[in-house]
């Protein structure tokens, strides 16, 4: 009984709470994410006590007070404001409680204590190659000037200045330097924001040859307000981020023409692994990339059953 009751205590201690907190649940891409993390801690016997921080900076600082007072085994941030991580990671590094960043780059990534990590994909890297392909589409189209709107994300992420840099940086190489950005604005993530800001600039009389945007949804607005207006789909090359399901049925049907697939699942998979690690008190890398993947018509096909 005694060897019987040791097996048992020593598979409790196994077991792991972990504590994450999402930026926001009403959101596809981080939907898929959080998915993610559910299915893999299936796999590996963990407890996610999962919370919606409904884009409040506030709110998600109080989740991760109350995982720190519950006594969690660890935490999973995806952060609402990359540039509000200090407070979090101090809160978390004086309780001697691990904690991951998921998705977002927090400001404090070179500064992170012990015992905290960050798995994500390098942001720079997904604009360049939304980019690069407008770019050569536009070629091929025999275009020799070229106007672009960009539609970015919510300017307190990093991933949304990171994916604008991008789109800069290329249009400043020798390549592609007959492209130049007729208009750029804000539109939060948001498919109904990327519509507006796109109905707004047609009905300015803003003359464009594409649109690219920081994710997906804000592209699918833009084909929405296109297609509003009459707007022949294959007059104007229209870019997103993310590859998801949403975005991968509009390619399909011929309206987006580029995406770059953010591994999601990866991503999950990889912030539960450094948690469970960190907790075990193994050592993790302290910054973990998975890499994005350009999609295209051409290998949309392998991509149509990921995220």
């Amino acid at each position: 009984m005694a060897a019987l009751l040791a097996g048992m205590m020593a598979g409790t201690a196994q077991a792991q709470n972990v504590g994450v907190s999402m930026a926001l649940f009403d959101d596809n891409f981080l939907t898929v994410l959080r998915n993610g993390m559910i299915d893999y801690s299936k796999e590996k016997d963990v407890k996610l006590q999962i919370e919606d921080a409904q884009n409040d900076v506030g709110k998600q600082l109080n989740q991760i007070q109350n995982f720190v007072a519950s006594g969690v085994d660890a935490i999973i941030v995806n952060p609402v404001d990359t540039d509000a991580t200090a407070a979090m990671s101090q809160a978390a590094s004086a309780a001697g409680i691990p904690l991951v960043y998921v998705n977002r780059e927090p400001a404090n990534v070179d500064q992170l204590p012990d015992k905290q990590a960050f798995v994500a994909s390098k942001e720079i890297d997904a604009g360049t190659l939304e980019t690069k392909e407008a770019c050569r589409l536009l070629k091929a189209a025999g275009k020799k000037e070229a106007k672009v709107v960009v539609l970015m994300g919510e300017l307190s992420n990093q991933a949304s200045r990171m994916r604008t840099k991008a789109i800069k940086d290329v249009i400043a190489t020798p390549d592609c330097s007959f492209m130049s950005i007729a208009e750029e604005q804000v539109g939060n993530w948001s498919r109904t924001q990327g519509a507006d800001l796109v109905t707004n600039w047609l009905s300015a009389g803003v003359k464009f040859d594409a649109v690219l945007a920081n994710n997906d949804e804000m592209a699918i607005g833009a084909i929405q307000a296109l297609k509003a207006a009459n707007i022949p789909m294959d007059q104007v090359v229209v870019g997103g981020i993310d590859a998801t399901q949403d975005a991968l049925a509009a390619m399909a049907a011929g309206d987006l023409d580029v995406t770059v697939f953010q591994n999601a699942a990866g991503q999950g998979k990889g912030a539960v692994d450094a948690a469970l690690k960190l907790a075990k008190g193994e050592s993790v890398e302290k910054k973990v990339y998975v890499p994005f993947e350009l999609v295209t018509p051409s290998n949309l096909k392998d991509y149509q059953k990921k995220n």
